[in-house]
């Protein structure tokens, strides 16, 4: 197993960083539209990337305001699709406050199979959508 890491420096509050990672309409913004669901395993993000890979469930793990979030894959997806290597990973984004107006966030996503055909392109999947969170925080 394997981790995925990336570091974004962002010229945003900390407190804006925090909100766009943490509240469903905010992740909208800069990855996939999610709907959020209260299950008895807690709160569950969701959004779908289209048919050939099914739905994506997130359970939410943790929320530290202001510092940490943390997601656990929790859904199943076809062989043939990037998303089939993410259950049972986490993805943890931490916060730190370079100064008021500038934010690094540390982008983890864990416990992935390194062997997995799409471990290059998750990698690479992951910088672009991390590049348009930068990009949305830094323009609004």
């Amino acid at each position: 197993m394997t981790t995925i890491y990336h570091q974004v420096s962002i010229n945003a509050p900390v407190t804006k960083v925090y909100s766009a990672i943490s509240k469903p309409e905010e992740i909208g913004r800069w990855w996939d539209k999610q709907t959020s669901l209260q299950t008895e395993r807690g709160l569950v993000l969701e959004h779908n990337p289209g048919p050939e890979h099914g739905v994506v469930q997130l359970r939410v793990v943790e929320l530290v305001r202001e510092k940490r979030v943390e997601w656990e894959c929790i859904s199943t997806h076809p062989h043939t699709s990037p998303a089939s290597a993410w259950t049972g990973t986490h993805f943890v984004f931490e916060i730190v406050e370079d100064t008021p107006s500038r934010t690094i966030l540390d982008f983890r996503q864990t416990g992935y199979d390194e062997a997995s055909r799409f471990c290059g392109s998750n990698n690479f999947a992951w910088a672009q959508v991390l590049q348009n969170l930068k990009t949305v925080l830094e323009s609004s």
